[in-house]
């Protein structure tokens, strides 16, 4: 055995001489037992290129590459060949790690890299670029492909991939499909798009493996430890994240897009490891704003890819999973614009090795190359259908102009009028993302309505009307055999085949006004700019009495985060009030000038600049009607210690968004408290205390003596704020925080028992048709169907302290099973409840049953308890961080909660 190993150690050092001596044979890369590791078989190499092994010290898929070798080893391919690659950074993550995309192309398409960009934006726009132009630049154009890895950070082979796939397109010497592409492609690699989450994976993994990788699914290795590593540092799903573009890694990635809008664009995932490999096409539900153009690519490209796994015999599978009808994802946002973007899908080994229920084992080389293969594959299909791919862009932009002009909806109106910060985010967000937004400098009339200036146009006669009839319209309808279908299988109590939400309308989620218009605006109004708000100043800076802000935009809440932290003495009034002519809402904030440091009013207005928060002087106390600044309905602010329960069983989705939204939406920070430390923790330091919704059963990790600690840290004086399925926990009867009750599947007919007997058996029964099949096999108690997400409508109760600021009605995004009884009016109060069955709807689709049942329950509820207050959200307000037009119910639970509980201060 020891004179194998000799003779190969050997033979492996001759092969490496060999390959620096005879041009062009460089050897492919080798793993430790001196194996040849495939990458395109009969393919020779440039030994002026560095290998992976070369510059890593392994060969590709012996090691999950670290943050750190992705690029150090990208940095040495473009050192060793600059004339044919770029490396371009494009944002910082969160823990500040890189992020990058290479460029790889011929010279000359390299060096012509900003005329490609110049001439790919005159190309997305057919009323600059007439058709005789944009015949010429398709004729000349390189097709351009985005490949993108890793937005998971546990889906871990297509880093490996990336970096491999860079390298065989600049050291492949022979290779006919390699020059093809170099000819007609210039190929974007954005090799790792969440680095936070990866060396998160990595970091778990490096400290769990032993002597020889593990395959067994029972093995620490196989199971990640909370939060895992597929979420970025703010626990987001960034590939729910591309429209929505809250997080800097989706940010920059856009803005680079936005640059060169390439034709083809693929996000390679990871699967489970007993799945094979899944590419295009989708399956169902299709958006209706799908072009034909771009399913028949998908197809071609699909195709492509078949060929060259049936070549190397590798499984795969299309259509029966990953749809292509909601816009966040990396394969749905690009295709708005008019691109050609898709989900690749391969079984992951999380891991080195992972054993597969088959009884085969599934290697982290095989997953790689696999990647390896389609993204190869799908450059080559952009190579070979180049001036067809350009073409229909080109038709994609022109069509959507013309759609614009003939279709029904021809503009929307953003008047602002009922949240002006809401409305300039949703402008910029739109701006960003390359819709044309206008910004009326003077009042106007369109479609017998008058709207005042700087109100927000949207004409939709422009190439990016697709996209806008996306993220703007009520509701995006779903195929109607699609939905028929899903309702037989839900008669069976097999799940649904809806992938995500089915709703996501931006207006409806910021909770702001738009009117739909059947005309064009046609004022020659200025473009609105990117930004997300706008820098505001003092309206008086010598006011001798106090400076009044009103309350219910994002902006007032954020002057009063920055407030609380700068020691600043604020008040807050439970009921409206007028003062000098002027009516200030119910929770709106008072800074009393004696009350306050001399330098207040700069202060106030730095904030109002960072904020854009809008401050009024007054030189009175006195107000026309409503509560004095003295009365008992007028409350002082306490800057809350803020705590959120991270770990099992939360989910991080819900843990992480919570706390980004509240520390980078509002500026407070935010203390992380492991779930075991509330079963008997100290924590009177806390006036606030958030949990999140859970995957897991806080009953299981808290036990007895958690529910007492929180029970008594409640009566003393906190405010706990629990969230979607934590409401399980503080109903449970058992814990007894607050007096709703989660709600059975309501059935009209009561269902009899039918439990056996002592002798196993039953009541005989005689069944005479399916339905009776149907009814003799319904628990007699069990959930509501599973609601895949829909935005519903719900009714606000302005009376009450904790619903200071908040619109009349609110729109929110259901999801799950879960509805609980309204409190009774002894034990609290239903502060938001969703309308009638009638007016329930917004947007999405919602089963029959679930939408008479939710009619009129509660979705914030708040219960005393002693000196401090529970509040319970029966929906996650925090979802995604997309729910704008719920910040404010949010923040109100936190501060004015804190505010309203008496804590020992």
């Amino acid at each position: 055995m020891m004179l194998q190993k000799v003779i190969r150690k050997y033979l492996f050092a001759l092969v490496c001489v060999a390959a620096l001596i005879i041009p062009g044979a460089h050897a492919q890369e080798t793993t430790e037992s001196g194996e040849v590791y495939p990458l395109w078989p009969g393919t020779q190499y440039d030994p002026a290129i560095p290998t992976h092994q070369q510059v890593l010290g392994y060969a590709p898929g012996e090691k999950i590459s670290s943050h750190s070798d992705m690029l150090r080893y990208m940095e040495a391919l473009t050192q060793a060949a600059p004339d044919r690659m770029q490396l371009h950074e494009y944002a910082r993550s969160w823990e500040d790690r890189k992020l990058i995309y290479v460029v790889i192309a011929n010279p000359e398409n390299l060096k012509n890299l900003p005329a490609l960009e110049r001439d790919m934006q005159g190309l997305s726009d057919p009323r600059k670029t007439d058709i005789s132009k944009a015949d010429a630049l398709i004729k000349s154009l390189p097709a351009t492909v985005w490949l993108g890895y890793g937005v998971h950070g546990d889906e871990i082979s297509s880093t490996d991939a990336a970096m491999m796939t860079a390298y065989h397109l600049l050291a492949a010497r022979n290779s006919p499909e390699v020059d093809q592409i170099l000819a007609n492609v210039v190929t974007f690699i954005d090799p790792m798009q969440n680095p936070d989450g990866r060396t998160r994976f990595i970091n778990h993994y490096e400290t769990s493996r032993g002597l020889l990788p593990d395959s067994s699914r029972l093995s620490v290795e196989q199971n990640q430890a909370w939060p895992g590593g597929r979420a970025n540092h703010y626990m987001f799903d960034m590939n729910r994240d591309w429209f929505a573009m809250t997080q800097p890694e989706t940010i920059g990635r856009v803005e680079q897009m936005q640059r060169y809008l390439p034709l083809v664009v693929v996000d390679l995932h990871e699967m489970s490891g007993n799945q094979s490999y899944y590419f295009a096409p989708p399956a169902m539900p299709l958006n209706p704003h799908l072009a034909p153009s771009q399913g028949k690519s998908m197809e071609l490209i699909g195709r492509n890819n078949a060929k060259w796994f049936d070549t190397f015999g590798f499984d795969y599978f299309t259509r029966e999973v990953f749809d292509a009808f909601y816009p966040g994802y990396g394969d749905g946002w690009p295709t708005y614009y008019g691109g050609v973007s898709m989900t690749y899908e391969q079984g992951s080994s999380r891991g080195l090795v992972f054993h597969r229920e088959d009884g085969t084992d599934l290697h982290y080389r095989d997953t790689v190359r696999h990647h390896f293969v389609a993204s190869l594959s799908t450059a080559e299909a952009a190579a070979q259908n180049r001036q067809e791919l350009l073409q229909d862009f080109y038709n994609y932009r022109k069509s959507a102009i013309r759609e614009g002009q003939t279709e029904k909806v021809r503009s929307y109106i953003l008047p602002g009028r009922r949240d002006k910060a809401a409305t300039t985010k949703l402008a910029g967000l739109l701006t960003r993302q390359g819709v044309e937004v206008l910004q009326a400098d003077k009042s106007f009339k369109v479609c017998g309505a008058s709207y005042p200036s700087d109100s927000y146009i949207i004409n939709t006669a422009q190439p990016a009307k697709r996209l806008i009839r996306t993220l703007m319209d009520e509701d995006v309808s779903m195929n109607p055999d699609f939905l028929k279908e899903q309702e037989r299988r839900r008669t069976k109590d097999y799940p649904a085949e809806i992938y995500d939400v089915t709703a996501w309308s931006l207006p409806l989620m910021y909770n702001v006004e738009s009117i739909v218009c059947d005309k064009t605006v046609k004022e020659n109004f200025p473009r609105a700019t990117a930004a997300l708000f706008t820098p505001a100043t003092l309206s008086d800076d010598k006011a001798t009495v106090a400076y009044l802000a009103p309350w219910g935009q994002a902006t007032s809440a954020r002057l009063l985060t920055h407030a609380l932290r700068q020691g600043l003495t604020v008040k807050s009034n439970d009921k409206a009030f007028t003062a000098q002519g002027k009516r200030y809402p119910a929770g709106s904030l008072i800074f009393e000038v004696l009350h306050n440091p001399e330098d207040l009013p700069r202060r106030l207005n730095s904030i109002a600049q960072l904020t854009g928060a809008e401050i009024h002087g007054v030189n009175s106390s006195w107000v026309t009607d409503g509560p004095n600044f003295g009365s008992d309905n007028v409350t002082r602010m306490i800057a809350p210690k803020v705590a959120i329960v991270w770990d099992e069983p939360t989910s991080p989705y819900s843990a992480g968004n919570t706390r980004f939204v509240i520390e980078r939406q509002f500026d407070y920070p935010v203390t992380n408290i492991r779930t075991e430390q509330l079963r008997s923790g100290d924590l009177s330091r806390y006036q606030v205390l958030i949990l999140p919704t859970s995957w897991g059963s806080y009953q299981d990790s808290l036990g007895k003596g958690g529910a007492e600690n929180l029970k008594a840290w409640v009566k003393r004086g906190g405010t706990l704020i629990a969230m979607g399925t934590a409401l399980r926990y503080v109903s449970d009867p058992d814990v007894g925080l607050l007096s709703t009750h989660r709600e059975n599947n309501y059935q009209a007919d009561e269902i009899d028992d039918v439990s056996p007997a002592e002798n196993g058996r039953i009541k005989g029964t005689l069944l005479t048709s399916a339905q009776d099949l149907h009814q003799a096999t319904t628990p007699a108690q069990e959930s509501p169907d599973y609601v895949p997400g829909v935005l519903v409508k719900a009714k606000t109760d302005g009376d009450h302290w904790l619903a200071a600021g908040l619109a009349p009605s609110l729109n929110i995004l259901v999801g799950g099973s879960d509805i609980y009884s309204p409190l009774r009016r002894d034990a609290g109060h239903n502060v938001v409840y969703f309308q009638g069955p009638d007016d329930l709807l917004a947007s999405g689709y919602l089963w029959e049953e679930n939408r008479r049942q939710l009619a009129y329950k509660p979705f914030l509820m708040v219960e005393a308890q002693g000196r401090g207050h529970v509040i319970g959200f029966t929906q996650d307000p925090t979802t995604r961080a997309y729910l704008d037009g719920l910040n404010i119910s949010l923040i109100n639970a936190i501060f004015r909660g804190a505010s309203h509980s008496q804590p020992l201060r």
